[in-house]
């Protein structure tokens, strides 16, 4: 029997726990071009004992928050966590409707419907337990002129950016378990999810005498059909598991939690050139990369791309393909530890992709940047 859906509508932002929120709006405003829009009113932000401000480009909105004091939720999450996710927002038609199906489903509510009114606007929301580590999911209903959040000032002149970036949305989330089958079960079973999109790999076989270890991993994609939301979900692939940049961000996050997240561009190369001329560090791709593309796009199917490859081998923009034609170009930005020089900043970072008619997750790009950063250690070796 089918389930009832949830009447999901979309991501409507991530809460990001931080330890410096002037660093946070440096990234976000200077950055990567997000406007100010709100921030936590005085008694909102003595009441949950931490300071919070909304930044949003287009339809991406991050709420970053940090203690002030002991006893509130960043806090709490702080203690345990360098900084990272704390909560996703996701929003829906009708939050009682949503509240019961998720409950009759096995979900685990942390509290029943809020409600909180201004005149003849409203928003409710409840906040559910889940198998993403310390990370929890709120769910939003607010009417249209309501404003973000309760208690949150909304300003009448954003401050900072305009988007001129292009932001769009968030594409996708991504997270890494060290054992990804209870996350996968929650999705489909209480959230009511689909299974999308699946890959595995281990790069040993590339090996040929370089080493004994290699990296690897299992993906698994579960999605809503009706808004589109998308979760990606990793778990390391033995053998070398401990060495597998799954179990790496594990141990750095200090737990299970979400390791990126993709923000959709309709202009992939413009804003990556301007980006780099910001001064945004991405993860280094190695030239053999570049080398291999023209034979990797002829296996994937794709006739040909309408961008440069020398432009895209400058900016180290990746390409894929899912063999039908269509194509999707994506960067990783530097994970915010290596960023910051500081362990406590976490694991976390942001993907910036653009969809040319391919709907799926860049498996040839994990393989292939894996494959030819080892073949330079080993060549390096010999």
């Amino acid at each position: 029997m089918t389930k009832p859906a949830l009447g999901l509508l979309g991501i409507d932002a991530i809460h990001y726990y931080v330890r410096d929120l002037e660093r946070s709006r440096r990234f976000y405003v200077d950055l990567l071009d997000f406007s100010e829009v709100a921030e936590s009113s005085t008694r909102l932000t003595e009441g949950g004992h931490q300071r919070s401000v909304i930044f949003q480009a287009g339809g991406c909105r991050v709420v970053c928050s940090t203690p002030v004091g002991a006893g509130g939720r960043a806090a709490r999450f702080l203690d345990k966590h360098p900084d990272g996710v704390g909560s996703v927002v996701l929003a829906v038609e009708d939050a009682e409707r949503a509240f019961r199906v998720l409950e009759a489903h096995g979900g685990t509510p942390v509290h029943d419907v809020e409600t909180d009114r201004q005149g003849s606007e409203y928003f409710k929301t409840f906040v559910i337990t889940t198998p993403f580590g310390d990370t929890t999911f709120r769910f939003v209903e607010r009417s249209r002129g309501y404003g973000y959040y309760p208690g949150m000032q909304v300003f009448e002149a954003p401050k900072g950016g305009k988007n001129a970036l292009g932001f769009s949305h968030f594409d996708h989330i991504t997270s890494n378990f060290e054992t990804m089958a209870p996350a996968l079960l929650w999705l489909e079973h209480v959230l009511g999810f689909e299974r999308f999109w699946d890959v595995e790999f281990h790069t040993d076989d590339v090996h040929k005498g370089m080493g004994d270890t290699g990296s690897g991993l299992k993906s698994q994609v579960m999605w809503d059909p009706g808004s589109q939301i998308k979760f990606a979900n990793n778990e390391p692939f033995r053998p070398h598991f401990r060495e597998s940049q799954i179990n790496v961000f594990h141990e750095q996050h200090r737990g299970d939690g979400i390791q990126h997240l993709a923000i959709a561009v309709a202009d992939i190369v413009r804003a990556v050139g301007e980006l780099r001329q910001r001064g945004i560090e991405f993860m280094p791709t190695p030239g053999a990369y570049y080398d291999a593309l023209p034979q990797r796009l002829a296996r994937l199917g794709i006739p040909a791309i309408e961008e440069d490859p020398a432009v895209l081998r400058a900016l180290q923009i990746l390409v894929d393909g899912d063999g039908k034609g269509g194509y999707l170009l994506q960067i990783f930005l530097k994970e915010s530890a290596a960023m910051y020089h500081s362990p406590e900043a976490g694991p976390f970072f942001y993907e910036i992709i653009q969809r040319k008619g391919d709907q799926g997750f860049g498996a040839g790009n994990f393989r292939a940047l894996f494959e030819s950063i080892e073949r330079q250690q080993g060549e390096g070796k010999s």
